[in-house]
């Protein structure tokens, strides 16, 4: 029975994180879907793909939520926690690459 109530509890501390996670999701997708327009959905799932729709996702000098390089961040804009900020970016990022996926290891297919 103890070991039965310890599992609970612990599944009910591990899914906070989660709903957390879901909530920023969201609201990071509701960003995107408004910078990128027509290309909105597709943006999501690179985004989710390469960070998980995280502003603070980074690997190496990869960062954002759209996992852009040091010199795209410098040439295209960043802000370490704005998702407006991120999507802008990467919005000018995609434009000026053809408004086509190449540049981003993930593609939205």
């Amino acid at each position: 029975m103890r070991f039965i109530i310890v599992a609970l509890l612990a599944c009910l501390v591990i899914g906070v994180p989660t709903a957390q996670a879901e909530g920023y999701q969201e609201r990071n997708s509701k960003v995107i879907r408004a910078v990128f327009g027509k290309y909105g959905e597709q943006a999501i799932r690179v985004s989710r793909c390469e960070a998980g729709l995280t502003v603070t996702a980074h690997n190496g000098q990869y960062l954002g939520l759209f996992q852009m390089g040091s010199w795209e961040r410098r040439t295209y804009g960043h802000h370490p926690s704005s998702p407006w900020v991120q999507a802008k970016a990467a919005y000018r990022y995609f434009v000026a690459s053809g408004k086509d996926w190449s540049p981003w290891s993930c593609k939205p297919w």
